[in-house]
């Protein structure tokens, strides 16, 4: 099993490399699979009916989103946890305070130990194509499978231990081969600018 990525030649039309063409490095699209398939194939691994499944999915899934709008960390099973969070401006005087400073709600998924080694594991297999879209190589990765920790996104040192603190502009993602300066939703996706981050 592996994860398919894409090298594709682009043109820059921005950034530190602004003029010149680079390969810029991205998922290959997946399928994406319905909730139906996924109950039918949990229900096959389980041995338990599909409608006592689909029960067990719809109740599990009310439970987390009630529990989880109350804030709580809510444990998804054998995957890690869920919680919701918010980006925020800062402010210097608690009475320039109002819900008016909230630029976006966040939906924060920390995975389990497990999940992240078997990421972790996982071979990447990389095709390159060139600025016409012809296929000029096949890599397989030899990276050392380090997972990014959604709970300290860009390595930022501001956080604090229960996950909140803010965290000014760090890097924005390279997708689409971009540098944008912004805040961490960024990953490897390109990052939004300005806001503060609290988790």
């Amino acid at each position: 099993m592996a994860l398919k990525v894409k090298a594709k030649e682009q043109f820059q039309n921005i950034g530190k490399y602004a003029g010149q063409y680079r390969y810029v490095m991205m998922p290959e699209l997946y399928t994406a699979l319905t909730q139906d398939k996924v109950i039918k194939e949990a229900a096959l691994r389980s041995g338990v009916s599909r409608g006592v499944m689909q029960a067990c999915w719809d109740a599990a899934g009310e439970v987390i989103k009630a529990w989880a709008t109350e804030g709580h960390s809510v444990a998804l099973p054998g995957l890690g946890t869920m919680r919701f969070g918010l980006r925020a401006k800062s402010v210097d005087d608690v009475n320039k305070v109002k819900a008016g400073l909230i630029s976006s709600r966040r939906i924060i998924f920390t995975p389990d130990m497990d999940l992240k080694d078997e990421l972790s594991k996982t071979a990447v297999q990389i095709t390159c194509y060139d600025r016409e879209g012809k296929e000029v190589k096949r890599v397989t990765s030899t990276d050392e499978g380090n997972v990014e920790d959604p709970e300290n996104e860009g390595g930022n040192e501001n956080q604090n231990q229960n996950g909140s603190g803010t965290q000014n502009g760090g890097n924005g993602g390279t997708q689409g081969g971009g540098t944008s300066g912004g805040d961490n939703t960024g990953g490897n996706s390109g990052g939004e600018g300005g806001d503060d981050g609290y988790n």
